[in-house]
């Protein structure tokens, strides 16, 4: 199981990257533009980098859902491999079954 606050943090990364999502998407779009001059490039470039650093999606992490788990995440069903293979067991999991051959 993993600390609280990973998953706290991780879930306040998640806020910011929704909040500032619209306008990292703006300001990228405007800097693709080929029409642009290298100063309007510039400023564009400088309003990006004052947006915050943890608002960049890919500094997010998958996590397991349940246990918080870092790696060894399904993206699929987002829990981890040692969850999965519990659940699966167990019948708890619809369709997923141990292969046999």
């Amino acid at each position: 199981m993993a600390k609280k606050s990973l998953i706290v943090r991780e879930y306040k990364k998640n806020i910011l990257v929704n909040k500032y999502y619209k306008k990292r998407l703006l300001l990228k779009s405007q800097l693709n533009n080929t029409i642009n001059s290298t100063d309007c490039i510039l400023k564009i470039l400088n309003k990006l980098q004052k947006l915050p650093k943890k608002s960049s999606p890919t500094k997010l992490r998958n996590r397991c859902t349940l246990t918080g788990r870092a790696r060894g995440v399904y993206s699929e069903y987002k829990i981890s491999r040692f969850v999965f293979r519990n659940l699966a067991l167990n019948g708890l999991l619809p369709g997923v079954f141990k292969a046999s051959w």
